[in-house]
Formats: C-alpha cells, structure tokens, sequence
C-alpha cells in the first residue's frame, strides 16, 4: 500500500554497501558515487575490501565494502559512521555495524539470513532478532527473492539473475535519496551491450527496487540532499589511481615526449598500469615486466632513450627497485617511481592504506642517494602531484618518488578537469646537436646535466652506474671526486626547494595547537581542524605535500606554535624525520597503524584533549 512520502532535507549523508566479495558491493557504491557526483553533490569514497580474490563467503573476513560521502557542502572524507548500511548477509552485518550512526536505516536482504550463514558469520542466533538492532530502522528485503521474481521469466540462468540482486538493493537507495536512475541505466547499457538479456534483467530490478521502496511502509520518507555550490568548469568522478596515471600523461604531452611506464602489476598500485596501457591513442606505451626490478630498469633505458619514463609500485617492489634507482641517480636520468603505499611489512595489507614507506623513499637506497620525494593528498590531486612529479624529475633531471596510498589509490571525488593551457609548462633540458657537449656539465641555476637522446650526431656518450668525473663523465675512482660528486648530487636536490611553494598553513598565526600532517591523511585532519575552528578553538593546519626537500619557509612556520601534533598512519616516521631537521622545536604524535584512515570524531577528541592540556 503506497503514502505520503515525507521528504526530509540534509546537508550531507553517508551510505555504506556491504556483502561478498560477488555481491557487487564496488559496482553499486561506485554507481550511487557517480550519480550523486552528476547530481551535483560534492561526493569522496571509501572502497574496503579484502585481500583474497575468492574470499570465504559468508565470512566476515570476506566482506566487500564501499562507503560514500555526499553532501551539499564541501566534502573531504568519506564520512567516520553511516546514516544507511546495506547489508547483503550476516557477516556484512556483523562487519559493519560499528560503523553505523545511532537511529541510523539498516537494509539488510532477510533472504541470506539462514542459520547456515549466522554460522559462518560467527553467529549463535539470528541476529535481526537482538535487541542492539532495536535502536535502528531496520529494513527487512527479500532481496534474492524479489530479484528472482522479477526475473522468472527473462531468459537468464540463475546465476545471472542472482547477480542482479546488488540492483535492487541499489535502486531502494536510489528511491531513498531521491536519485535518479538515468545514469546507471545508461552504464547497464554500455558495459553488458552484446549480452542483452542482461542490460534488459538488470534495468528491471533496479526500476523493481525503486518501486519496492517507493511502497513499503518501511520507508515512509526520503532524503533530499541538494547540489553542492561548486566552482564552474567540466567535472568528472575519478579515483587516486586514474588521476595519477592521467597526471602522468599530461606531464608528457606538455613536455613534448612520448610517455613510457615499464611496472609490475602489484596491489594497490596495479590500476595506473591498466589505465595508461588503454591510453595507446595519446602516445602512451607500456611494458607489463617479469618483476618489480624489470620494470624499473626498463623505465630507465626508456629514459636514457629520450622518453618521459615512469615505474609503479606499492612499497615491497619500491623496496625491490632501489638498486636500480640508485642507477637512475648515479646516471642523472629523469624517472618517476609512483608509489602506492600499503600496510606492511612483507605482503603486510596489500588491500589496506598506511603511511608507512616514508623513511624508505627518504633514505632507502645504497650510498649517499638523495632524490625529491612528494606526495599527493586527495584522489584528485594525485592528478596534479603526478604532473609536478614530472616537471622536477624533467626539469631537473632526476628520478622524483611521488607517494600515494590505497586510501587515495582506490577512492574517488569529483574533480574539475584542467586545462591542458593552464597547466604550467616543462622546459626539458634537451642537448641539440651542435652543442659543445659534456655530459656532466651543469646549468647554474639547478645543477642539472643536459639530456642527450642517443643516436644525434656529436652528443654520443656514455653513462652508467660506476662513479663519474665530474663535467667529462669519465669513470673516476679518484677520492676528491668522489666527495664533489656526492656534494653535488645532495645540492641539487636541496636547489629544488627553490621551485616548489611555501607551505601553506590554515588556520592563524598564533594558534594554540598546529596540527602537522602529510600525503593521505588531509581530507581527515582538515575536515577536524576546520569544524574546531568552527568551534571557536584555537588550532591550525600545515600539511606537507613536498617531503624532500621540505618547503624552504617550513623552519619559520613551525617555529611560530607552541604545541604541534604530528599526525600519520605510520610509527611517527614524518614526527621523527621533523626532529632531525628541526631539532630545537618539540613534536608531538598521534599514530594510528590499523589499515584504516583517521576518523574525524578521533583525531578531534585528541585535539581537544591538547587544547585544554596546560
């Protein structure tokens, strides 16, 4: 029996999708995602899922999870609790219940609650039955059966019909939040196009679980949540990893090369590969090497070759490849190492984020090895770190280590495409033939080696691991050359400090505490610092973007607060990379080592606690 529908209008919601690992649980988070981003609503995800590629199902070690933030103001996280938990069976409900906000809608499909599976989730009884689900609005579907009704008679098998069920559930959540259907229509259409009879089933059972939610009582109201003010220009929803590789390719366009990425494929990194290995019509070129040390290695006889070279990774293959980027230093050989870092150590969390491969991009090579170290801070601005990662690895010819992590890697929010005009340009320093060649001779303003492409006439030469003398780039075993070498290779690598901004800091000058982050944990410690503020609590924000070198005016900004907390997803690797280059300022830490981000609620009840701290 339909009603009134009571439409109630909210500033911003978060939605948690949760089941197996087949329930499809990515699709459908990512559908809602990119329809709200359409919609206008300022939108930033959560993927969560696990290692395995054929988790045990029914198994809370096998949950797939996808949570989404969207809203009507800015949004910078994919929010700490739910308003809504989707829960396809038992262990999706167990796993995710925590997360859920008090009163908050559960959707459970009533259909895979079985005792079979109260077993498997760790159950001893029927868990819709307990009294701690009492304090929510919980929504018995049966999900699997609508689902099989609807599509009795559609030519599909079973199993074909069983995978549709995530479309029901996605299309109730459409009818929640008052979504519509267009767009997920229109992906139907294009991914399943020569399987009709599926584009068909499932535009059937998304329309069926609107309709179903439409006229249960269960649901006598929706959400408006309207479109955010954003600044105009063509926009799209993008993960950290696309970002990334599209960066890449807009470093190579406006410098003029052709871009080549030689990697293995490894979690969470394994995305930037397929992505720039699709891009053939822009140039693109890619190798899918044997191992971690091919990739890296090709990468840099692509380099020496004349081309804009890059290698991808997570930290065990960045571990594998620093012999070979030692070369790319010893060579003075432009190279970009993406690193997508992961828990660890060893295999670690492979599906997980940390923080936790800083010291390693600092120091982790043989020798007296130093090369620029930056990091993105949102899905979206991988984008733009990828592209500044080009620019000083060309620029100043040297390899560039850009950190990312499987929290930006896999998440996503809108981002306002660029265009290709107002991007800064890269002046490559190539040799031309007729130069009076040498090549270790150096531009004043840099110290950066001129670039000669094999095979033009009057530039040949040869570079390689072995120590070179220094202008002529003979090999040297000569001791004072060695000491003018190594003095150059550090110098050069400070010089770039020079062309990268300040740090910037939000919040006033003389704040009580300065919050300190870098890479990944932004969108957290700014939404924290910023509500504080709001609160009229005495707290700022400098957060890192450039590690290495670090901004030249960061001495002076940090030496302005009495109390600053260093906050990462690591053991205090930034807090004490800090101390050894500021060792007459105090820092203190706040770490967290669980393969999850920070929550909001957290990271401000730890600032409060400092601020009232005499």
């Amino acid at each position: 029996m339909s009603q009134k529908t009571k439409v109630i209008e909210k500033e911003e919601v978060v939605i948690r999708f949760s089941g197996d690992s087949g329930d499809g649980m990515q699709l459908t988070g990512t559908q809602f995602s990119d329809t709200s981003a359409l919609f206008g609503n300022d939108v930033a995800t959560f993927p969560d899922y696990p290692a395995e590629i054929r988790a045990p199902q029914g198994t809370v070690g096998g949950v797939s999870g996808f949570q989404l933030h969207f809203g009507h103001k800015e949004v910078n996280t994919p929010g700490d609790y739910a308003d809504v938990l989707v829960a396809m069976n038992p262990a999706a409900l167990k796993a995710n219940l925590k997360w859920v906000k008090a009163s908050g809608t559960i959707i459970v499909n009533e259909d895979s609650f079985t005792d079979r599976n109260f077993e498997k989730a760790g159950y001893d009884a029927d868990p819709l039955q307990d009294d701690k689900l009492a304090d929510y609005n919980l929504i018995k579907a049966k999900i699997t059966s609508l689902t099989k009704e609807c599509l009795k008679d559609s030519g599909l098998d079973q199993k074909s019909i069983l995978r549709s069920k995530n479309m029901f559930a996605l299309g109730m959540v459409y009818w929640m939040f008052d979504r519509p259907l267009d767009h997920t229509e229109e992906f139907i259409t294009n991914k399943f196009k020569k399987h009709p009879l599926v584009v068909d089933g499932n535009k059937k059972v998304l329309r069926a679980g609107f309709n179903f939610a439409k006229t249960i009582e269960a649901l006598a109201y929706n959400y408006s949540v309207a479109p955010a003010k954003i600044k105009k220009g063509t926009y799209r929803n993008i993960t950290g990893n696309k970002a990334t590789a599209w960066g890449l390719i807009a470093a190579a366009e406006k410098a003029g090369l052709e871009l080549f990425c030689g990697s293995y494929p490894i979690t969470p990194a394994t995305e930037i590969l397929q992505e720039l290995a699709a891009r053939k019509d822009l140039g693109v070129k890619t190798f899918q090497a044997e191992d971690e040390i091919a990739g890296i290695c090709t990468a840099i006889g692509a380099s020496f070759a004349g081309n804009f070279a890059v290698t991808t990774t997570s930290g065990p293959g960045l571990a594998l490849k620093t012999e070979a980027a030692g070369l790319a230093v010893m060579t003075e050989l432009p190279l970009v190492i993406v690193n997508v870092q992961r828990g660890g150590p060893s295999t670690g969390l492979p599906t997980k984020t940390e923080q936790s491969d800083l010291m390693q991009a600092i120091h982790g090579r043989s020798g007296e090895c130093p090369m620029p170290v930056i990091a993105a801070s949102t899905p979206s601005n991988c984008f733009e770190y990828a592209y500044r990662a080009g620019k000083i690895a060309l620029e100043h010819m040297t390899p560039v280590i850009l950190l990312t992590d499987g929290f930006l890697a896999n998440g996503a929010e809108p981002w306002r495409i660029p265009k290709m005009a107002d991007l800064s340009p890269i002046n490559v320093p190539l040799a031309k033939e007729g130069d009076d060649y040498m090549p270790y001779a150096r531009d004043e303003e840099k110290l950066a080696r001129k670039w000669a492409v094999p095979g033009t006439k009057g530039l040949e030469h040869r570079i390689g691991g072995l120590e070179k003398m220094d202008v002529t780039g003979t090999v040297s075993y000569v001791p004072e050359n060695h000491q003018v070498m190594t003095d150059i290779r550090s110098e050069r690598i400070r010089r770039v400090a020079n062309f990268i901004p300040d740090l910037p800091v939000k919040g006033d000058d003389n704040a009580d505490v300065l919050v300190v982050g870098w890479g990944g944990t932004y969108g957290h410690l700014t939404t924290a610092v910023r509500e504080l503020q709001a609160e009229d609590k005495s707290i700022a924000l400098a957060h890192f973007n450039y590690i290495f070198p670090l901004p030249k005016n960061t001495e002076e900004v940090l030496k302005r607060y009495k109390k600053i907390i260093v906050c990462e997803l690591n053991d205090g690797q930034f807090a004490e990379y800090l101390r050894s280059n500021f060792q007459d300022i105090k820092f203190g830490q706040y770490n967290k080592l669980q393969g999850l981000p920070f929550t909001v609620k957290e990271l401000k009840e730890k600032f409060n606690q400092l601020l009232e701290e005499k």
